[in-house]
């Protein structure tokens, strides 16, 4: 299983830039998010990208650790069922 942390700040400003990251690599990967200051919607953009990435290669994805605003965003905009969060009731 390979552990991805994230911390900062994953915003419009920032999530483009994160697209293209090798995060999605192996059998099981885990995106801790707990470290994430602040996160918006183009973060949920990100994080959808990262999630069909990893259907495609077959990887298993889990999210943990994720701010409750971005729970409250994926509820919002109705994705919350798209995205694999644990720990959590998204």
């Amino acid at each position: 299983m390979t552990i991805c942390a994230l911390s900062g700040v994953l915003t419009l400003a920032t999530a483009a830039r994160r697209l293209d990251e090798p995060v999605i690599a192996g059998e099981s990967v885990t995106l801790d998010l707990s470290g994430v200051e602040h996160a918006d919607s183009a973060a949920l953009g990100l994080l959808l990208a990262w999630q069909r990435r990893a259907q495609a290669a077959g990887t298993a994805l889990q999210i943990v650790g994720a701010p409750e605003g971005l729970l409250q965003l994926a509820r919002v905009y109705g994705v919350a069922e798209l995205l694999p969060f644990s720990g959590a009731s998204a």
